[in-house]
């Protein structure tokens, strides 16, 4: 059973709040970014990313639910209804295709300096619509160091032999020297 949410409402009644994140929704979709207090923002979020998660999917039934949560439908009359049509269809066609990407995240709130009046905190929530970058994946480490670490180790011994077989071969010269000078 639905539990009604403790503490201040936006708008004072349950119903007045539905009405505040229905619109800051609609004016989300229409202009991808809004400028609102930093609770209205928060609060706008979680109901945005629901809307925005349906229309992923495309198909008629997510319109009409994206429909049904974003308008009543005593609110669908007359002329409304091709501005509404219009956010739907720009949701659906326009948004929706590049967010195909993204697993959830779709929006971003940005806070912004306090409103001049009442000193009330600013924030700008917006739509992410960049495409989503893979994060570079750590390369393991690769054992070519260590035989390189190795050769280095080897060839010193190299170079020594070789130094050591001119040396005996100097001695050995020495040596030959001196017993033909006896």
């Amino acid at each position: 059973m639905p539990k009604p949410t403790k503490g201040a409402r936006l708008g004072g009644s349950p119903t007045h709040e539905r009405i505040i994140l229905r619109n800051l929704t609609s004016q989300l979709i229409e202009h991808g970014r809004i400028t609102t207090t930093e609770t209205k923002a928060r609060r706008v979020q979680p109901f945005a990313e629901k809307v925005l998660t349906k229309a992923k999917r495309g198909d008629l039934h997510a319109r009409r639910l994206v429909l049904a949560t974003l308008f009543e439908v005593k609110q669908v009359e007359g002329e409304r209804v091709k501005a509404k049509d219009k956010l739907v269809k720009k949701l659906f066609d326009e948004i929706a295709p590049t967010l195909e990407g993204r697993e959830g995240g779709y929006t971003r709130i940005t806070k912004i300096g306090p409103r001049k009046g009442d000193n009330a905190p600013m924030a700008v929530i917006e739509i992410i619509t960049e495409a989503v970058s893979p994060k570079a994946k750590p390369a393991k480490a690769e054992p070519k160091p260590e035989k390189a670490q190795a050769e280095k180790v080897e060839e010193p011994k190299a170079d020594e032999t070789k130094a050591e077989q001119a040396d005996e071969a100097k001695a050995d010269e020495t040596v030959e020297e001196t017993e033909e000078s006896k």
